[in-house]
Formats: structure tokens, sequence, C-alpha cells
């Protein structure tokens, strides 16, 4: 764990080497280090720097991208570092389960996962990228949601009987899945491991009143049980574990600039959802242990991270590392801007280029006129939104550029079904 709130620490067992001159190129005249083949004793966690104001943050950028031709995107590590190390204070010592649709990079994944023992596993978005994880050596994965894909039971399947401990956990949240899990997997004998996806968004008046995603049809202990006695029921089926998501709370800040009485809702909201949260949460977890021997409950996010109860025993968070602009607005909390995208100017009319899904930070517009061939710097509205437009990703310490990583589209992979 971090000795401090700024950054966590590098294991003197395995000493961060003094990476030599080649390795670091920096303003963008040499080309970066491909992370493939770059070993990962030469990879050192940076010391984040104080908070910059706008007009550093956007003079260091110059520095490190003089260069360097837009568009591209990138990440800046000591910011992320930061936000890491605050994420697993902020967990009070329980697990965080990395989400992969907010990173979308295998590279970026695999160094947050190495940061700190505090990052345990991966928590997917689709069954075919899971796959695709693991054939390429990740463990410790679960699949977030349902799956209706036919042929990835099967390889899962395949993987679960050569592995049976080890293999990834797939959500269900109803007998459907349960019969398409055995229809695939009637080759097999091991038990494909499941995870029960529980709904925990606040409802009132009926359902008519509806505060958080609609997640899934399982929301009251005695709709786990009988799911749970299904799954115990089949020979292809193991239960190890739930997922109970508040979204209404990890995902909807409540400081929001300019929206005072919105502001007030939220809270009251969250308030009030989060006492039915902890209440149904409990009451379910308690009910299955009485099923099965659960290995793990996944809840919480990077929004509520801090607030996850007893019955959680591993927070999921993506985001978090990243900082999109909606996470900005949280009283709870506040993230560094970790990654950023870079626009050129086109135009001769002096003024950025605008893009609806993002918001331009630097220069500010105060700075303007710009002009033709200037760069213009956005932070993304969503985490993984950076990854979906972009081959490759940056990585930045200080005024270094460190490595240049391929993002899932750089590998020619867009998981977008389950």
């Amino acid at each position: 764990m971090p000795t401090t709130d700024e950054t966590p620490t590098t294991s003197t067992e395995n000493p961060v080497a003094e990476p030599g001159p080649e390795e670091h190129p920096t303003n963008g005249h040499e080309p970066p280090v491909d992370e493939k083949t770059r070993p990962l004793s030469a990879i050192d966690t940076p010391t984040p720097l104080p908070l910059p104001t706008p007009m550093e943050a956007f003079e260091r950028f110059e520095v490190v991208f003089g260069g360097k031709q837009a568009p591209f995107a990138f990440l800046d590590l000591d910011a992320v570092w930061a936000n890491a190390a605050d994420m697993l204070r902020r967990s009070r010592g329980k697990p965080i389960r990395a989400v992969t649709s907010a990173i979308r990079s295998r590279a970026v994944l695999e160094r947050l996962l190495d940061l700190d023992p505090g990052f345990q596993g991966a928590l997917t978005f689709s069954l075919p990228e899971t796959l695709w994880l693991w054939e390429r050596g990740m463990r410790d994965l679960v699949v977030a949601y349902p799956t209706s894909d036919r042929a990835c039971l099967t390889r899962l399947a395949r993987i679960t009987s050569e592995d049976p401990e080890q293999a990834p956990v797939i959500t269900v949240d109803s007998i459907e899945h349960l019969d398409l899990i055995e229809e695939a997997a009637t080759s097999f004998v091991a038990p494909i491991r499941v995870a029960i996806n529980i709904d925990l968004s606040w409802r009132r008046l009926g359902g008519l009143v509806n505060f958080g995603e609609r997640r899934s049809p399982i929301r009251t202990a005695d709709d786990a049980i009988a799911l749970a006695q299904e799954i115990d029921r089949r020979d292809r089926t193991k239960l190890v574990g739930a997922i109970a998501y508040e979204a209404q709370i990890a995902e909807a800040g409540d400081n929001v600039p300019g929206k005072a009485i919105n502001n007030l809702i939220v809270r009251r909201l969250q308030a009030a959802s989060a006492r039915d949260v902890e209440e149904r949460r409990a009451e379910i977890v308690t009910a299955l242990s009485e099923v099965a021997q659960l290995e793990f409950v996944n809840g919480g996010g990077t929004g509520s991270i801090a607030a996850s109860e007893w019955a959680v025993t591993e927070i999921g968070a993506g985001s978090g590392f990243y900082a999109p602009i909606p996470f900005d607005h949280y009283r709870a909390f506040r993230p560094r801007p970790a990654a950023m995208f870079a626009l050129p100017v086109t135009s001769g009319t002096g003024t950025a280029p605008r893009d609806d899904r993002a918001r331009r930070v630097l220069p500010q517009p105060a700075a303007e006129p710009l002009r033709v061939g200037d760069r213009v710097y956005f932070r993304p509205l969503v985490a993984g939104e950076l990854s979906e437009r972009f081959d490759r990703l940056l990585l930045v310490t200080g005024t270094t550029i460190r490595a240049e990583v391929p993002t899932y589209r750089g590998e020619g992979k867009a998981f977008i079904g389950h």
C-alpha cells in the first residue's frame, strides 16, 4: 500500500532500473520506446508533481510535445499514479478490481495491476474481451455483464475444464443464462464459474420512481436465493460470487458547478439510496452465503469507493485512474486530470476545434487567438472513449514521453457486444 497519499512505493525486491537516454526520448524528437520490448524492471513509478495551474500544465505539455504533430492521445502517468494512490487510500484496505471498459489498453491495464497489491484482477466488459485477455496471459477475470454468445461460452467451458479454479467468472441474472451455459458446455465436465448480478437501483412508488441503473431482475434476497439454488442444482454451473453495483452513487456527481438545486436533490437521493443499498446488499450476501461459499462480492465504484460496507469484499473502479471531466464534480474527492488528447487548429479563424464528446482545457479560451497548427488539449467526458478513438497512447511523466502503447483499437479489437 502507498506510504503517503501521493504515490505508491516500489518494492525493494524488484528495484527500478535507471533508464538510459535512449529509453527516455523527450519532446517528440525521437521515437518512444515500444512497450512490447520494454522490460518491467525499467518501468518506474513517477513522483506526482503538485497540482499545476492551467498555464503551468499547458507549458509543460508544450515542452513534452514540442515536436509532436497532433492529433494524439496521452496519459499523464504522474496524475494516474496519484489517482491510484488516492483510490487505494479511500478503499481502506479492500482490493480494487480494475474496470477494463474505462481503460481499454492491455499495456496500461497491466501497469495498473502491477502497481500495488491493492489492485487485484480485472472486471471486464464482455466475454470475447475476457477470453482475449486470458489467451494473452491475464488472470483473475470477472465479466461484468451477462452474455448470450454461445461460441464464446463453449470456449470458456474448454478453458474451465483446463483450469477449473482460476477460469474467468461470468455473470448471470436469469435461468435463461443457465440454459445457455448448459447448452454450450455439454461436452465439458468442469462447471463454469458464475456470479449473480444484483440490481441495487433505488425504487419508489412501485417502480414509477427509479434512481440508478436497472441492471438485473435480481433485487431481493428471495430472488437471489432462488437463482442460487438453481445454479447449485445444475452440473454445469458453480456459484462463486456476486456483483452488486450502486451506479446511482458511484456515477452521479453531487457538486456540479451551477447546479446547486440539482446537487441538493442528488445528495438527498444518494443518502436515501445508500441506506437501501447497504441493507439489501447485506441481506442478499447473507442469504447467498447459505447456499454457496462466495469468493467475492464486487461493489462500489470510483464515486463510492469509501462507502462500501462489510458485505463488499472488493471494489470495481476504472474511470478514477483517468479522471474524465464528470469526476471533477464530487465533494468527497477530486482526482487529477490524467487522460487527454490533442487536436490541431486547422482553420485560420483562430478558434479551437470543437468536439462534443470532450471539453477543451488547454490553453484556456482567454489565451486565444490560436494559429493554424497550434495544439489544443482536451479531456474526455468518458474514460474509455479515448481508446476507441486513438490507436496509441503516449505515456508521459514529468516532461518525458516514456513509452507509446497500443489501445484495444490499436490491437485491432473493439468489444461492443456481450
